[in-house]
């Protein structure tokens, strides 16, 4: 499978530690908050969340299917159509950020460290998938956040069973050529890749 065949990747320094996150479905690429390359908030600001709040050190960005985002909360509530319509590659994208005091490794969770330059390289991929309103992405006004401290923006492309959430994460990370897989569909190739990495320090 192609999920397994990895994708070579480069380690150029360890300036900087992500994570690489899955809720047992979807991926998603955690980052700190604030650096020297790159202050977060001031693109996705905190008001944009319900609770408001700015006492984070990490931020969360996973790209999917808009309808599944804002109409699916949990698998037990997905209807026909939102799963059509995001299978044939019909439907808009969206980003689901969510902010974070702190971040822990477990089995769904795994963390890297890189280089300023790929470090850059994922925050490039992350605008060239946004879509902008008066330069600024467009945050999707909504009552379905998750949480207290999430948000939805407007999102370039579309989901399809060709490019899921998770093509999406495997794609920005074989980007910064860091570990990741040929092709991926679910979450368990790119796990699969960093239990690997980790495994063989």
């Amino acid at each position: 499978m192609l999920s397994r065949v990895s994708q070579n990747y480069e380690l150029k320094g360890s300036d900087y530690k992500i994570f690489i996150k899955s809720n047992g479905v979807h991926t998603d690429i955690v980052l700190p908050l604030k650096n020297y390359v790159f202050i977060w908030n001031e693109y996705f600001p905190f008001e944009d969340t319900k609770s408001q709040s700015d006492d984070f050190e990490y931020i969360s960005i996973g790209w999917g299917d808009k309808g599944f985002y804002l109409d699916t909360p949990t698998w037990a509530e997905l209807k026909v159509s939102t799963a059509l319509i995001a299978g044939t590659g019909l439907g808009n994208a969206a980003f689901h950020i969510t902010y974070y005091k702190d971040i822990f490794e477990d089995d769904l969770t795994y963390s890297i460290n890189i280089s300023k330059e790929q470090y850059l390289s994922i925050v490039q991929s992350v605008k060239e998938s946004l879509k902008y309103e008066n330069d600024k992405p467009i945050n999707i006004k909504t009552t379905a956040q998750y949480g207290e401290n999430d948000s939805f923006y407007e999102a370039s492309g579309s989901y399809s069973i060709f490019h899921t959430c998770n093509t999406w994460t495997n794609n920005v990370l074989k980007k910064a050529k860091l570990p990741a897989s040929k092709w991926v569909a679910f979450d368990d190739g790119i796990l699969y890749q960093y239990k690997k990495f980790k495994n063989s320090k």
